[in-house]
C-alpha cells in the first residue's frame, strides 16, 4: 500500500531571493530566519493613508510581513516580553495589499486563512510575492518559540500594542505552509476542488441531522470555502 509523500521542509530567509521564491511549491512547509515585522490595518492606514514614514528600511531589513497581534508587553524599562504570536485573517487587509506590496517590497505575507487565487494573481504575482499560512489553530505559542528577540516596536503610542509594528528576530520560526505560488495558484482552492469531487460519496448513507443549531445546514457543499 502506497503512502502519501511528506511535504518538503524549507528554511527560508525573510529577505528571500526571487530564485528562492520561484522554487516554492504549494503545500511546502517553511521555517523562517531573519527579521519579520507585523503590519495590519493600523500600520497600513498610517503608512499608506496618512503617508507616515515607514520606520524601517524595507525590504532590505525585512521582506516578511506578518498579519499578527503578538501576546506581548513593553516593560517600564523599555524591554519586551513576548509569548504567543497568533496570526489574524489576511483577507481583512486585501484592499491595502496592492499599494503596500509595491511600496514596502514585501515578498512574503504571512497570516491565517489566505485569500483567493484572484487576489494572488492581481496583487501578489505582479510584485513577486508569496503567501504563507499558519498551520491550524492554537499554534501561537509554537510560533513564539521561533522568536529569538523583539528588536523594536514602532508606532506603539499612535496605534497601541495590537496594531503597532513589531520587529521580530526569527530563528526557524514556523511551521508555515505555502498557500500561493509564483503563478498565483491557491492551495486551499486546489484542495477544496479535490475534496468536492468525493464529498457526496463521503456522506452517502448518513442520516440528516435531527436537531440543528441556528444557522447550520444539511447541504454538505456549504462546508467548503470557495
Amino acid at each position: 500500500m502506497g503512502h502519501a509523500s511528506r511535504p518538503r521542509e524549507i528554511r527560508l530567509s525573510t529577505t528571500p531571493s526571487a530564485e528562492d521564491l520561484a522554487k516554492l511549491r504549494l503545500g511546502d512547509i517553511v521555517y523562517l530566519d531573519g527579521l519579520m515585522y507585523t503590519a495590519r490595518e493600523g500600520v497600513y492606514m498610517r503608512a499608506l493613508e496618512e503617508k507616515a514614514n515607514i520606520p524601517m528600511e524595507l525590504p532590505s531589513q525585512s521582506a516578511a510581513n506578518f498579519h499578527c497581534s503578538p501576546a506581548a508587553r513593553i516593560n517600564p524599562d523599555g524591554t519586551f516580553e513576548m509569548g504567543a504570536v497568533t496570526a489574524t485573517a489576511s483577507f481583512r487587509f486585501a484592499k491595502w495589499l496592492p499599494e503596500w506590496l509595491a511600496k514596502s517590497g514585501a515578498k512574503l505575507v504571512i497570516g491565517k486563512g489566505g485569500m483567493s487565487s484572484k487576489d494572488y494573481k492581481a496583487y501578489f504575482v505582479p510584485n513577486g510575492a508569496i503567501y504563507l499560512s499558519t498551520v491550524g489553530y492554537g499554534t501561537g505559542a509554537l510560533l513564539g518559540r521561533g522568536v529569538e528577540n523583539v528588536e523594536a516596536v514602532h508606532w506603539n503610542e499612535e496605534l497601541g500594542l495590537a496594531q503597532a509594528m513589531w520587529v521580530l528576530k526569527c530563528n526557524r520560526m514556523g511551521p508555515f505552509i505555502v498557500a500561493s505560488d509564483h503563478e498565483g495558484n491557491c492551495l486551499f482552492e486546489r484542495e477544496n476542488e479535490r475534496i468536492s469531487k468525493n464529498l457526496e460519496q463521503v456522506y452517502e448513507g448518513t442520516k440528516p441531522a435531527t436537531l440543528k443549531r441556528f444557522g447550520e445546514t444539511d447541504d454538505k457543499s456549504e462546508e467548503l470555502i470557495g
